[in-house]
C-alpha cells in the first residue's frame, strides 16, 4: 500500500480533538533503495518523534544506567514486587532494603525493555507498524511493547476517556515518548 492511502487511513483514526495538531509525515528516496525514508510524527507543525533519530525532544536512552539514575522515571513498586524479593532472600534481608531490592529488580527489567524497544523502532519500518496497527485490535496495539504501536493507539479515536483514566499506572512503565503521547491525549480531554 501506498505512503498516501496509509496516511489517510490512520488520519481517519485520529482522534478529533488532535485533528489539525497532530500529523504523520514521510520522506522517501525514490532512486535510492538501499535508503529508508525517515518517518516522523509532528504535534502543533513541531517535529516531536523521528523514528530514528536522537536529536528529537523526546528522551532516547543510551545506555541502562540513564534509565536507573532517571529521577523522573516513576516506577510504581507493589506489595507482591516485595514479597518475591522476600521469598527469594528466605527472609534473611531487612524490611527496608526489600523494597529497594525490588525497585532495582523492576528498573533493571524496564530499562532492558526500552533499550530493546528503541532500537527495534529504530530499525522497524513505518509502514510495517502502520499496516499492523491497521489490522488489529486497538487493545493489543495499547498493550503492546511496540512503541510506535502504542502511540498510534494513543492518537486513535477509539481510546476513549475511561480507558486513558485506567492505563495511568501502565503508561509510567513505559518509553518516554509515549508518556508524552498521553499526556497530549489526556489534555484534549
Amino acid at each position: 500500500m501506498s505512503w498516501s492511502k496509509v496516511k489517510q487511513q490512520l488520519e481517519s483514526f485520529l482522534t478529533p480533538a488532535l485533528a489539525g495538531r497532530f500529523e504523520y509525515r514521510a520522506t522517501g528516496y525514490r532512486y535510492l533503495p538501499d535508503k529508508a525514508g525517515l518517518c516522523y510524527i509532528a504535534v502543533d507543525k513541531k517535529n516531536v518523534f523521528n523514528m530514528s533519530d536522537v536529536t528529537t525532544s523526546i528522551r532516547w536512552y543510551q545506555t541502562e544506567q540513564e534509565i536507573k539514575n532517571d529521577a523522573q522515571l516513576q516506577i510504581p513498586i507493589h506489595q507482591d514486587d516485595i514479597e518475591a524479593v522476600r521469598k527469594e532472600t528466605n527472609g534473611l534481608v531487612p524490611e527496608e532494603r526489600l523494597h529497594v531490592m525490588a525497585r532495582g529488580r523492576k528498573i533493571a527489567a524496564l530499562a532492558k525493555e526500552l533499550i530493546s524497544a528503541q532500537s527495534a523502532l529504530s530499525k522497524s519500518n513505518f509502514m510495517v507498524v502502520a499496516n499492523q496497527f491497521l489490522s488489529k485490535p486497538i487493545e493489543e496495539s495499547l498493550e503492546s511493547k511496540e512503541i510506535l504501536l502504542n502511540i498510534l493507539a494513543l492518537a486513535d479515536r477509539r481510546v476513549g476517556k475511561k480507558r486513558l483514566l485506567t492505563m495511568r499506572e501502565k503508561i509510567h512503565l513505559k518509553h518516554p515518548v509515549v508518556q508524552y503521547m498521553y499526556e497530549l491525549r489526556l489534555s484534549t480531554m
